[in-house]
């Protein structure tokens, strides 16, 4: 069987997107080990109820792994929102709404109802786009 142990979502700046992550959304720290033999600190968030899943926030890399005008294509896509999607599910998207939004989470739409259930909209500190629903 296969499963999903982790999604990568790239970030301008590790410490911010975990302050963001951790505080803001609730999520709990998986991994945070720094390789300074690969150039690389490899740090994970997920939920506190799905131990099995997390999201990986990955630094935009330099060379060699990108040269810097790929690494300046990616950072601009990533806070223009569109290098990807992370969506969320909560049993009341509107509660959901009003705990983040206290927490300083800033939302770009509303709970709102659609066909498929109650669905809002947020970005992290990078741009990075994320939606939290309430499957019907």
């Amino acid at each position: 069987m296969i499963r999903i142990a982790n999604a990568q979502l790239w970030v301008h700046d590790q410490d911010e997107a975990l302050d963001f992550y951790t505080k803001k959304v609730g999520m709990e720290v998986r991994f945070d080990v720094t390789l300074p033999e690969m150039g690389f600190r490899w740090l994970g968030v997920g939920p506190a109820d799905q131990p099995e899943v997390s999201i990986v926030l990955m630094a935009v890399p330099g060379p060699p792994v990108m040269d810097p005008a790929t690494a300046d294509q990616v950072r601009d896509l990533v806070a223009k929102g569109f290098a990807g999607t992370v969506f969320l599910s909560t049993d009341d998207c509107r509660a959901a709404f009003k705990e983040l939004s206290a927490r300083g989470v800033e939302f770009t739409e509303e709970p709102d109802e659609r066909p498929y259930g109650i669905d809002s909209a947020f970005r992290d500190p990078s741009g990075n786009s994320i939606r939290l629903t309430e499957m019907r």
